[in-house]
């Protein structure tokens, strides 16, 4: 299930219309529509919002997939997002035989995600000065 589906699956559960949710949250009824058909992904701070009005935890509303882009795009803007969801992308080619269940593919793909950001860290040289942590 994606995050848009989840989204619209909580709103309708508790009888919140688009414009209801687009009110709490400070958005527009389109924005609330491009995350429920996946055109669009929240930002951290909405992310957050999102589990307050509808009372669940950051790890149900989001995959490992979906946190680990939100995680790229926040630490290395728009091409970071771009790399990761290339990454993504390359790690689904492994499984594409079904040999691994879900929660093991889920696992698999934390600890590939553990070494891409280690690998990040390693290489911050190459990360533009704008995406850099400021404690440098």
């Amino acid at each position: 299930m994606t995050l848009g589906s989840k989204i619209k699956l909580l709103r309708n559960e508790r009888n919140m219309t688009q414009p209801d949710l687009a009110t709490a949250l400070g958005v527009t009824v389109r924005t609330i529509a491009y995350y429920e058909n996946d055109e669009r992904q929240p930002k951290k701070e909405l992310i957050i919002k999102l589990c307050k009005i509808f009372d669940v935890s950051t790890d149900y509303l989001l995959s490992e997939s979906e946190s680990f882009l939100l995680d790229a795009t926040e630490k290395y803007g728009y091409r970071g997002k771009k790399k990761a969801e290339s990454f993504i992308n390359e790690t689904a080619m492994l499984f594409a035989g079904g040999e691994l269940s879900d929660e093991d593919q889920d696992k698999v793909f934390k600890a590939i995600t553990e070494i891409y950001w280690r690998s990040k860290e390693k290489n911050k040289k190459y990360t533009p000065k704008k995406y850099r942590d400021t404690e440098e």
